[in-house]
């Protein structure tokens, strides 16, 4: 599977919604759907696990990425990814805060 990197360096292809929809994966989307309870309290049912990346402009996203503000903001501004712009927002600043995966991700795009 290829690499998807998001808009904000989270590493979509990576992530265990991504995954098991693009396997198609029933019991991995119930993984997923307890992982997101037990981190975020997020009660999910697995048929709501389903996303093929925030970069796809038609496919299948879970309900946090569809709403995603840092998305609506690189499409509104026609990037291929935040690190492309030239004053990164306050929402990416603060999700790099707490997810250095995401932060190094968006990092190594700058550097391409």
């Amino acid at each position: 599977m290829p690499e998807m990197i998001a808009y904000c360096g989270l590493v979509c292809s990576h992530c265990p919604t991504f995954i098991a929809t693009q396997n198609n994966d029933d019991e991995a989307r119930e993984q997923a759907a307890a992982l997101y309870a037990a981190g975020f309290g997020l009660r999910l049912r697995k048929e709501e696990i389903n996303c093929d990346g925030c970069l796809s402009a038609e496919g299948r996203k879970l309900g946090f990425c569809q709403l995603c503000e840092i998305r609506q903001c690189c499409l509104g501004k026609g990037l291929e990814n935040c690190a492309f712009c030239e004053s990164p927002c306050e929402n990416l600043l603060k999700l790099h805060e707490v997810s250095p995966e995401a932060k190094a991700s968006f990092e190594a795009l700058k550097t391409k």
